[in-house]
């Protein structure tokens, strides 16, 4: 006798690339339902080979994202993986309007979609979010992105205790060869990502694979909630010489 799985339906945001689309992927591999969403509409083939339903969306846009739930109805677990580029560089010269943009570019939208969830998702369902490891890697040059991540991750156990039983977590990657590395020249991600092989006990960059499977045991086991789990091939450990 085969027993079947129990079919759920995820929405993730900031699902056409990266982490988002390795993890629609891996659940689209397990039967679930998936409607991923983004910007830019020209990056939806990816995610409609597996399967997938794309969907445009601006996630800092409220009413966009208010709309955009009502139309999708009732659903299981959302993953919000909407990220940027600003806010990095060493302190003494960093743009602070950019680092505001920075926050906007990702906290906000994050926790405007949880938000805007809240209507439609099941409430034994699940919200995960993507930190960073820079909230608490101490590295220079990252103080701005340590804010920006430090405030997603910080909001975790808080919701998990407001929402409850509707279960809050987070994953925090370390490196990983995404296309949000695509801002940095094919020769310095090279050079960078040999010194993080050389240095994480891992021994390697993370893939966006290697996220999704946090992801998903986050979204999944209904015995986890107010959790982040750093997948960071071991960072922020002391080195072995």
């Amino acid at each position: 006798m085969t027993v079947g799985i129990l079919r759920m339906r995820f929405i993730i945001i900031g699902g056409t690339s990266g982490i988002g689309l390795a993890t629609a992927s891996l659940v689209k591999s397990l039967g679930h339902d998936v409607v991923v969403a983004g910007r830019d509409s020209r990056k939806f083939g990816a995610a409609e080979s597996l399967g997938a339903s794309a969907v445009a969306l601006d996630a800092s846009d409220r009413d966009a994202v208010k709309a955009f739930f009502e139309q999708q109805g009732a659903f299981d677990h959302l993953v919000t993986t909407v990220s940027g580029a600003a806010g990095a560089g060493l302190f003494r010269t960093l743009d602070l309007t950019e680092l505001k943009r920075g926050f906007e570019m990702k906290l906000f939208p994050q926790l405007l979609t949880a938000q805007a969830a809240l209507g439609t998702i099941d409430a034994r369902g699940s919200i995960t979010f993507v930190g960073a490891i820079s909230s608490r890697a101490q590295q220079p040059g990252t103080a701005g992105l340590a804010a920006i991540n430090a405030a997603v991750e910080a909001m975790v156990p808080v919701l998990a205790s407001e929402l409850r039983p509707l279960r809050v977590n987070a994953v925090v990657p370390g490196v990983v060869d995404t296309p949000w590395w695509e801002r940095v020249g094919a020769e310095q991600r090279k050079t960078l990502f040999a010194e993080m092989t050389a240095k994480v006990p891992a021994g390697r960059v993370g893939k966006p694979e290697d996220i999704a499977q946090a992801i998903l045991l986050l979204a999944t086991n209904t015995f986890i909630t107010g959790t982040l789990i750093d997948c960071d091939g071991g960072w922020k450990l002391k080195s072995g010489d």
